[in-house]
């Protein structure tokens, strides 16, 4: 199947696209700057590996339009090392989408992980902190707010709505409630093993090696 570039927005040959996660505005960060739930994902998205072949993300994972995977591999970022098996053409050529790319510049890792509702609901592993279900989360206030209680990862967890109503202005005692965990802050490497659990909807073949190749082993 081929698909037909010429004059596409967001062409590789063309000129610069607005706003595009590699415009020339964007290049100190071009690299981190990675969406979960974006619609042009959908089709053909590119795993984005650091230069030691790991995947830069897994909160989110690493991924990239196959528009700005292409435009890297010309500006000569990244190279490409697994493709899909869908070519895309230009008025000059024809060429098949990549499906992984790595950097050729090193981008050390960030230690510290950003306190966000994301990240939030990923240290909790997607499930209420005080009775296990993951269905209708939100966010709940260990010590609430009302009695000084602060906005820390010491101090909110992911709560079920039943939960957090129950709960309410009270403290664990007085609301009868435990939690299944104490909070805390979570390490750069905690976030990726749990990010291997809660991968995207879309998981190509080619990716595996690279997702997985470190995972800790089953005894």
């Amino acid at each position: 199947m081929a698909t037909d570039l010429t004059g596409a927005p967001g062409e590789p040959h063309g000129g610069r696209r607005e706003g595009g996660m590699l415009d020339e505005r964007h290049q100190a960060d071009f690299r981190t700057q990675f969406v979960r739930e974006p619609a042009s994902l959908r089709h053909y998205p590119a795993l984005v590996l650091n230069a030691d072949y790991r995947p830069l993300s897994y909160y989110p994972l690493s991924l990239w339009p196959w528009q700005e995977a292409i435009k890297a591999a010309f500006l000569d970022r990244v190279d490409i090392i697994a493709q899909y098996d869908e070519v895309v053409r230009s008025q000059r050529q024809a060429f098949r989408l990549p499906s992984v790319v790595v950097l050729k510049d090193y981008v050390k890792p960030q230690k510290r992980v950003a306190f966000t509702r994301f990240n939030l609901f990923l240290r909790d592993e997607f499930c209420c902190q005080y009775c296990g279900s993951r269905g209708d989360l939100t966010f709940d206030h260990v010590v609430p707010r009302s009695r000084g209680g602060v906005t820390s990862w010491e101090n909110v967890v992911a709560a079920c709505s039943p939960c957090n109503l129950r709960k309410g202005n009270k403290s664990l005692r007085q609301a009868g409630m435990r939690l299944t965990r104490p909070p805390k802050p979570p390490t750069a490497d905690e976030m990726h093993n749990h990010g291997r659990r809660f991968p995207p909807n879309h998981l190509h073949e080619t990716w595996m090696d690279f997702l997985y190749w470190d995972a800790e082993l089953d005894a």
